[in-house]
């Protein structure tokens, strides 16, 4: 029997923490053919969303998969994210949360989905953010949650960690 990984549980964790303590959990995620979201939404092959309980319905947070309805710009929209595409969790008053490896897509690079650079709707920062440009690679996501963990001694925000 395969083992199952540990990044859905920490997800589940995560999102339970921000909610206990009032924060608003949020989700990097990189988007590729098998992530289901608004495409114009999509920054560099990335997306941020909003999972707490007033932006979501019918949030249901799988070993596999994380499934949601969602509003953007009005309208809803199923969204599904695989486990294995989340870059990060974190509260969005805070920082804290954690980042977790760039795993490799299953396809092709072709696969990841370029940003929808025509569509310039407003949309409300409850239902999606900007995804943040460090989680972009794996390097890089070591090096940014390097900095965080920096920025957290010298008194700043950031706290994510890398799971391996």
């Amino acid at each position: 029997m395969q083992e199952i990984s540990t990044k859905p549980y920490l997800l589940r964790a995560l999102y339970e923490w921000c909610t206990d303590n009032g924060f608003t959990p949020h989700i990097a995620v990189r988007v590729d053919n098998r992530t289901r979201v608004p495409r114009q939404f999509v920054r560099d092959g990335e997306i941020v969303l909003n999972i707490s309980f007033d932006a979501t319905s019918q949030l249901q947070m799988g070993n596999e998969m994380i499934e949601f309805h969602a509003r953007f710009s009005g309208k809803s929209h199923k969204i599904e994210v695989p486990v294995s595409n989340v870059l990060a969790i974190y509260a969005r008053e805070n920082g804290q949360g954690m980042a977790f490896p760039v795993e490799a897509p299953a396809g092709d690079a072709d696969d990841v989905l370029p940003s929808a650079q025509d569509e310039h709707e407003d949309v409300p920062a409850s239902a999606v953010e900007a995804a943040p440009q460090e989680a972009s690679s794996s390097d890089e996501a070591a090096s940014a949650a390097e900095k965080a963990d920096d920025g957290a001694a010298k008194g700043g925000k950031g706290h994510l960690k890398i799971v391996k």
